[in-house]
């Protein structure tokens, strides 16, 4: 079958050395500190067959995450942009819906308590833990000392199959009636980046009560699906940050009650306006540009009235966050990372969430074929108008 996988040369930077979980050549946990001169190509590869707890799945959706971006996109010495988790050559993809079309005997559906059917609709986890770690036990999978990530160290779902132990997988049936059979699988594409987004806003950020204002920096995928999210849990300002005016629009649509266009307005400003001069509870970070956007971070936390704001970084980046501690201690402000989706029910609450109604599909702005993944993936790099590109064809 054919595969879209990424290649790049292993080529430290001066100042890296290999951490525990490195090996040398092969795997690091810091992307952007190794791997130089990245470049997709369609590889044919060996068609995989599920073991007794795996699931082989037929790829129906599968979106381009700006992860899969920034690790084709480099600085200018060539390094990919993409700081975690990365094991080269891989097959990218990991935003998927799929059909089962075989099961091992042990492969279990957690909706139906017995072996998975052929023709099941499923999505999938990204973040494959181990349940026998530390931070496994302790409840915290997206921080697991084993970790694997589909589509970043194994391979991913840029084919026409995938095989998947069935621990990962959720259940998209219960969208089949509502939406339809071509919708279903859109949705379920969906359902990985929106589980990131829940994951930061309600897990990591501590959610909201109902009535209160958020805060969201960068209208890209996560973003919007955080306008979505904190919409269904009842904030009464859901406001966005964003210099793209499509982007812009398309957060409106999906939850956002006010938009702003951080290159004509102060944001700060506009935030503290259409609260009143409140500030927010949650701030999210999704620009992936600290430096930029920080400053506007800490003017709303100190001229707002807002005590115990939460700021939670979810881009991922390898930059440095200007932050002012004095700003935090007198507002009792906190700032924490949100890493991943997996655990305290995030995927069957966001797929409960599709079923109700949150319809996350209007994120999609372009379908194509496989083989065009790798020039799709350039162009998002340059045209913000595009905010999630997905897979619909895989021959």
């Amino acid at each position: 079958m054919k595969t879209a996988t990424l290649s790049a040369s292993w080529e430290p930077r001066d100042d890296f050395k290999l951490g525990l979980k490195d090996v040398e050549g092969e795997l690091t946990y810091l992307g952007s500190r190794v791997w130089r001169n990245p470049h997709i190509d369609m590889v044919e590869k060996e068609e995989p067959r599920p073991g007794p707890t795996e699931v082989l799945l037929e790829l129906q959706a599968c979106g381009i995450c700006g992860s899969d971006v920034h690790m084709r996109q480099t600085d200018e010495d060539g390094y990919i942009f993409y700081p975690g988790l990365t094991a080269f050559p891989v097959t990218l993809g990991h935003e998927f819906s799929g059909k089962v079309v075989e099961a091992g005997k042990d492969a279990i559906n957690k909706r139906t308590g017995k072996k998975y059917e052929i023709g099941e609709a499923v999505c999938t986890e990204e973040m494959f833990w181990c349940a026998q770690c530390k931070p496994c036990a302790d409840g915290y999978p997206n921080h697991c000392e084993k970790l694997q990530e589909i589509g970043f160290s194994c391979d991913g779902a840029f084919a026409k199959y995938v095989a998947v132990d069935a621990r990962y997988l959720w259940s998209l049936e219960g969208l089949r009636d509502i939406y339809g059979e071509e919708k279903m699988w859109l949705l379920g594409s969906t359902v990985e980046p929106t589980s990131v987004a829940y994951n930061a806003v309600i897990e990591r950020g501590g959610g909201i009560r109902p009535g209160e204002s958020v805060v969201i920096l960068g209208g890209g995928p996560i973003g919007v699906a955080a306008c979505s999210v904190l919409a269904q849990a009842g904030a009464s300002n859901v406001i966005i940050s964003e210099p793209a005016e499509t982007r812009r629009k398309m957060a409106l649509s999906m939850g956002a009650t006010h938009a702003i266009d951080p290159t004509k307005d102060n944001a700060a400003e506009a935030v503290l306006e259409i609260t009143k001069g409140m500030g927010a509870k949650i701030i999210l970070e999704a620009t992936g540009l600290p430096g930029v956007v920080w400053p506007d971070i800490e003017r709303i936390i100190w001229e707002g009235r807002a005590i115990n704001t939460t700021v939670v970084v979810v881009a991922r980046a390898d930059a440095k966050i200007p932050l002012t501690g004095e700003v935090l201690q007198v507002r009792r402000a906190s700032v924490v990372g949100a890493q991943g989706h997996s655990g305290h029910g995030t995927f069957p609450n966001v797929i409960s969430c599709m079923e109700a109604g949150m319809d996350m599909t209007k994120m999609i702005t372009k379908q194509i074929g496989l083989d065009e993944v790798d020039a799709n993936a350039v162009l998002l790099q340059k045209d913000r108008n595009e905010v999630k590109i997905t897979v619909t064809d895989f021959d």
